[in-house]
């Protein structure tokens, strides 16, 4: 993993929690406030293929927190090299009661679905972010459906309890 990258990070931000988990993989912790400049600079530094952003919901924090995972592009054919095989998971917590983050796709074009998902299913809005239209689901929810405090026998008691069981639609008929 890159010293380098660890050690310019901790020269610049006061509100950075850097460690090193496994051998390449490199987990950065920071306030919302710094995710882009942490994402650009991590970007410049050849970690220039976001992969996958995710959401977990801490409901007994009263936070969400947000998973950008990041590796580089490998460059030859034959096998990886070493900074090819590294991963960086940059993390950050925002409140649930205001859960609003900056849109991450002036940085990689590529965040684009992955918010889109994060919003609809969470509840997250992504400032700056051209299109928070619903990806997946065919309805609106008033608690987003993967949050933790959805309450999924309520949804099933509400939707299906009015469908009507085969044998009374046979009777109908």
């Amino acid at each position: 993993m890159n010293h380098s990258i660890k050690a310019h990070l901790a020269s610049v931000y006061n509100d950075i929690h850097i460690e090193t988990r496994e051998k390449h993989r490199l987990e950065i912790s920071v306030e919302k406030e710094a995710v882009l400049s942490v994402l650009s600079f991590i970007k410049i530094r050849g970690y220039n293929h976001l992969g996958l952003i995710s959401c977990v919901d801490w409901i007994e924090e009263n936070a969400f927190e947000l998973l950008y995972i990041l590796s580089p592009y490998m460059k030859k054919d034959e096998s990886y090299t070493d900074d090819e095989k590294s991963n960086v998971l940059l993390k950050t917590r925002i409140s649930r009661e205001n859960p609003v983050s900056l849109s991450a796709i002036p940085i990689f074009e590529i965040a684009e679905p992955y918010e889109r998902e994060i919003h609809e299913l969470f509840g997250i809005h992504f400032e700056g972010h051209p299109r928070l239209t619903p990806l997946f689901l065919e309805r609106k929810y008033e608690t987003p459906p993967f949050r933790k405090d959805f309450d999924t026998r309520q949804y099933v008691k509400t939707v299906f309890d009015s469908v009507p069981f085969v044998e009374e639609k046979a009777i109908e008929q």
